[in-house]
This record gives C-alpha cells, sequence and structure tokens, in this order.
C-alpha cells in the first residue's frame, strides 16, 4: 500500500478530520490545556457556549469511526494529533499515554488498509506556550520543532503523508488580530508577527521531520480566489490577496515577503522579527501543499449596502471594505462557487510547481430533512459533484492535484460557531454519540470509484 503522496498522474479520495473537533476527553491521560479549552470556557466566545470536552468522543470510539472511513472507499484518513495530548505543557516532558494513542490510531488504519495523514499543528496551541506569549514569540516555534521531533520519531515509520500546520492564517489572524478563534486577542497587526512565528515553526518542524520520515512532509493552507467586486477594489483586493494567501506563498517559493506583502505588512520588514535564515528554512521545504477551500473571497469599496467582513480585523493594514456574498450560500452563510476551487488549484500550481491535494472542501447545511431516521441532505451531494468536477477540471488545465479529501467525516465542534453547524456525512447524537451515516456519506462511498477514475483520466 502507497502511504505517502500518489505519484504523479494518480489521484486519491480522503476524509479529514482535527483533534479538538472529534476527540473530547481534553483532561484524560495526561492531556494538558488547549487554547481552545481556555477560549471555549470565555462566555460569548462560542455561539452556543459549547466546547470540545465531549466533542464526538473520538477518542474512545476511534476504531468505530475509522470502520466509518474505511466504508467510504477512500484511501486517506487525514487526523490532527493534539500537541497538548503529547506535551501537555508544550515542551520537554512527553505524556507517553498521548503518544501511545495515535500510535495505536496509525496502526489501526493500516490494519484497514487507510493511508495516515498526519497534521502536527490544528490550532490547539498548549495553553502553557500561550501564557508566555504563544505565536507571537519566538520560544514557540522551537517548542515546535521538539514537538515534531517526538512525533516524528514515534509515527514516521509508518505516516508517509505529513503536513506541519492547517490553515496558519487562521490561527494568526483570527487568532491574534481579530480575535474571533483562539486565543482570542485583537491586536491587529501582532497577527502578522504570529504569522512569521508560524512560517518559522513549519521550516524547523520539516527539518526535524525529515530526520525520521521518508514520507512526503508539506503545509495546508485556506487558499482563496480574491475576486473584487468592482474596479475601486482593486487595491483592497491586492491586500487581502496578500495576507491571505502571499504571506505563506512567497517564503515557500521565494524565501522572503514580497513588496504586496509588506505593503500592508510592513512589519514583516523587521529584522529583529524576521531574522537572517529565517525563510531560507521555509524555501523549498514542502514535498507538496494542501489545499483546503471553501469560498471566494469578494471585497468592495464600504458602502449603506454592504457586508460589513464578518472576520473583521482580520486583514490588519488593509482598509476597511464590504465583503460581498452571493446566492447560493450554505447554511454557515459562505457562498457556493465550485469555480474559485479550479482557479485556486491552478493558480496556486502555476506559482509554486509543487504537487497540490485537496485537503479539506465541504459544507455546512441545514440537515433539516429526515428520512427512515437519515439524514437526507442532497444539497451537500449537489456541493460535492460540483466540487470534485471542480478539480478534475483544474486537472484538465494542467494543475498537479493528486487527491480530494472531504471535509468532514462526522458532526463535530465546529470551533467559533460550536454545535449549530453540521460538515458531517456522518450525523452524531449529541446525546448517545450515535452514528449515522447520511445519504451525502452513500453518495461518495458509491461514487468513490467512478471520482477517481474520472480524475486519473484527465492526468496533468
Amino acid at each position: 500500500m502507497t502511504t505517502g503522496l500518489p505519484a504523479a498522474g494518480g489521484f486519491a479520495l480522503g476524509a479529514a478530520t482535527a483533534a479538538y473537533q472529534i476527540e473530547g476527553a481534553t483532561t484524560e491521560d495526561g492531556r494538558g490545556a488547549s487554547i481552545w479549552d481556555t477560549f471555549t470556557a470565555r462566555p460569548g466566545a462560542v455561539r452556543d457556549g459549547s466546547d470540545g470536552s465531549t466533542a464526538c468522543d473520538s477518542y474512545h470510539r476511534s476504531e468505530e469511526d475509522l470502520d466509518l472511513v474505511r466504508g467510504l472507499g477512500v484511501e486517506f484518513y487525514r487526523f490532527s494529533i493534539a500537541w497538548p495530548r503529547v506535551l501537555p505543557e508544550g515542551r520537554g516532558r512527553v505524556e507517553g499515554r498521548g503518544l501511545d494513542y495515535y500510535d495505536r490510531l496509525v496502526d489501526a488504519m493500516l490494519e484497514r488498509g487507510l493511508a495516515p495523514s498526519a497534521t502536527l499543528f490544528h490550532w490547539d496551541l498548549p495553553q502553557a506556550l500561550e501564557d508566555e506569549g504563544g505565536w507571537l514569540v519566538r520560544s514557540t516555534p522551537e517548542a515546535f520543532a521538539e514537538y515534531a521531533d517526538v512525533v516524528g520519531e514515534r509515527l514516521g515509520d509508518r505516516v508517509g503523508l505529513w503536513a506541519t500546520h492547517n490553515e496558519p492564517w487562521c490561527a494568526a489572524y483570527l487568532g491574534y488580530a481579530a480575535g474571533v478563534h483562539a486565543p482570542g486577542r485583537r491586536e491587529g497587526a501582532a497577527g502578522h508577527r504570529a504569522a512569521h512565528h508560524l512560517n518559522l515553526a513549519h521550516g524547523l518542524a520539516v527539518e526535524r521531520l525529515r530526520t525520521h520520515t521518508s514520507g512526503d512532509v508539506g503545509v495546508v493552507l485556506n487558499l482563496a480566489p480574491i475576486r473584487p467586486e468592482r474596479d475601486e477594489a482593486r487595491e483592497l483586493a491586492a491586500g487581502i490577496d496578500a495576507i491571505r494567501n502571499a504571506v505563506w506563498l512567497d517564503p515557500l517559493v521565494d524565501g522572503e515577503y514580497g513588496e504586496a506583502l509588506l505593503r500592508v505588512a510592513p512589519e514583516l520588514a523587521d529584522p529583529e522579527l524576521v531574522r537572517d535564515g529565517d525563510l531560507a528554512k521555509v524555501r523549498g521545504s514542502v514535498d507538496w501543499i494542501g489545499v483546503n477551500y471553501y469560498t471566494p473571497v469578494r471585497p468592495d469599496v464600504p458602502g449603506p449596502d454592504g457586508v460589513p467582513h464578518p472576520e473583521g480585523g482580520a486583514y490588519p493594514g488593509v482598509a476597511p471594505f464590504d465583503l460581498v456574498v452571493r446566492e447560493p450560500v450554505t447554511d454557515i452563510g459562505w457562498e457556493i462557487d465550485a469555480t474559485g476551487l479550479t482557479e485556486v488549484l491552478t493558480d496556486t500550481h502555476r506559482g509554486t510547481g509543487v504537487p497540490l491535494v485537496v485537503t479539506e472542501n465541504g459544507a455546512a447545511m441545514a440537515d433539516d430533512r429526515v428520512e427512515d431516521g437519515v439524514v437526507v441532505d442532497e444539497d451537500r451531494i449537489d456541493y460535492l459533484r460540483d466540487h470534485t468536477a471542480a478539480v478534475v477540471q483544474a486537472r484538465r488545465e494542467g494543475a498537479d492535484v493528486r487527491g480530494y479529501f472531504v471535509w468532514t467525516l462526522l458532526d463535530n465542534f465546529e470551533w467559533a460557531e460550536g454545535y449549530t453547524k453540521t460538515f458531517g456525512l456522518v450525523h452524531v447524537d449529541p446525546d448517545d454519540q450515535t452514528r449515522t451515516p447520511k445519504a451525502s456519506y452513500r453518495w461518495l462511498a458509491a461514487e468513490a470509484a467512478g471520482l477517481r477514475e474520472a480524475a486519473r483520466a484527465v492526468s496533468p
């Protein structure tokens, strides 16, 4: 079984989850507190006042969940490792029970013929490190490298597809600039400082991982097509594009922060922050890039009929703007536009030359039609059908896309939305955790072979 990146011309399917969203057991087996444990305890931080203390209870039900992944007929299971479960204080003491859990999880995947795709950081920073300054201080990237070393040593012989970060834009700018995600700090330009330290952490972690694995190492980014609504918004769009996309791609390709980015983020020109050699560790560091796509971003100049950007100050340095959202939309209010996925894949491949995997794509839907105890989510099926077709189109246009991973396996804790939004292919009863596959699960299981064949037929 191939467990690394599919070979050139190949294509694989997968399902994706994240530790804090599904595991629960946040105080068991020596796990330390994360910034999400702290953030969710803050009144008003989460829409329904909930947290991830139980989530989907996957820490105790992982075998059941892996059976569901296998039942989909996909090759990969993308999961994340909870940093505070392995290093409760973020560095130093290793919690063997936490590391053992992921050891067993990986073995259970392989036993089922599933290829593990591990993400080291899906936002659950140990609170002990946040107390020292979190991603605003240089010691956190150094701790992240230590964490990567510990995990790589244990799992590197069996995990063939690695990602350092998941959506570092969210960790940096939603967490430290806009304050709508953990740790909930609204410090504007501090988001740029966090972004640089996340980039540095990636570079340091890749060095450590490569000493333990021959697998493929990458990073997962929530890149987005930025489409100015009017010509007057083009300057706004350029700034948004720099903070959303270029802050990650420029270092990977060129080993520097480009001029367009520095115009809106002059903090990244500070030699005390961006030290000699930092970005050299990032340049050319990846074997692949994961692309998470949900919706395009359509900025417009502010006007009386505009919609204020829901992420508030997540683009420090960019002038205020409105966000245009066109119908149709998902239940979370995100515009549905599959052409944006084709665009972001072709643009990213053209700009980087690196193989790509769609590591997250899916839709929050109301899931209010139930027949014989099963959610009949035809709207989600339509979404997945259109977006998998968009991936095939990107390959047809020359983008080297080697996989598509659906988000997500289970209805779960959806960050600041709590349990009010459902993305899963499987319904999870909030009272007893019973898993019930939805119509979309059955659709994907029936269509998996055909989707793979369609993608491989248009090898880039």
